[in-house]
């Protein structure tokens, strides 16, 4: 069988022992951690909840991919704990803050987006998670369920959720330290992000399903981001079970 870009890549980027890849750190040139929209409009989210809910093993037991939602709107206090369970700041270290899913290096290379289509107190429309502080900044106003769900291969649960995460890498932050073998961890990095979204859902009473068939560029469009430095790499649509 004639090897394909994934066998390729699998093997250019293994460690070998005494030979890991990278190079010396040149601190001057990293990237920015943060994002931020300072031009959009900002909605303040609600504090985050630490303690209490439902416990880890009964989260975990019930967990499922659901795909068919109510139309009972989402509160945004609902969606901010979903935020911060996901990429929330919980502590700093020396100057660094932590977030609520791990990420190889302590870089944080994905971003979050939401594309809103049935939240309380929040007009539809296209928001990016401004993690630093805690609030949404709309990006576009407006109905994006089926350009969403389009973009999401066709599928019909991208339309009918309360909304959709979208997560796009910011290579560089990563490559900076660990060169190609960056793009593993990020992925990586997107799937613990993506369970503790899942797993807080379930918490609330909310339903999620991951989503990895997209159509990239057209997701990129939406958002407006590059598609090399910046590009879609995940998404999760969120809502109330029907």
């Amino acid at each position: 069988m004639k090897k394909g870009a994934g066998d390729i890549f699998q093997k250019e980027t293994k460690y070998v022992r005494g030979r890991l890849g990278g190079g010396p750190l040149i601190w001057q040139s990293r990237p920015k951690t943060y994002k931020n929209y300072p031009e959009s409009l900002n909605f303040k989210l609600e504090q985050a909840q630490k303690t209490g809910g439902m416990p880890l093993w009964e989260a975990v037991s019930r967990r499922r991919s659901i795909r068919n939602f109510s139309e009972k709107p989402l509160e945004k206090e609902i969606l901010s704990q979903l935020l911060w369970a996901t990429q929330g700041i919980t502590g700093e270290f020396m100057g660094c803050e932590f977030r609520a899913a791990p990420s190889a290096g302590a870089l944080y290379p994905v971003e979050t987006y939401v594309v809103v289509h049935n939240v309380r107190s929040l007009k539809p429309g296209i928001y990016h998670y401004n993690v630093r502080e805690h609030h949404l900044e709309m990006l576009k106003a407006g109905d994006f369920r089926e350009a969403v769900a389009r973009a999401a291969l066709d599928q019909d649960m991208a339309y009918s959720a309360n909304c959709v995460f979208v997560w796009t890498a910011f290579f560089d932050r990563s490559k900076w330290k660990y060169a190609q073998r960056a793009y593993r961890y990020i992925y990586l990095d997107a799937g613990h992000i993506a369970q503790n979204l899942a797993l807080s859902a379930v918490s609330l009473g909310l339903g999620t399903c991951q989503i990895g068939a997209l159509y990239d560029e057209e997701v990129n469009s939406l958002l407006e981001v590059d598609g090399e430095k910046e590009s879609v790499i995940y998404m999760t649509v969120v809502g109330h079970p029907r």
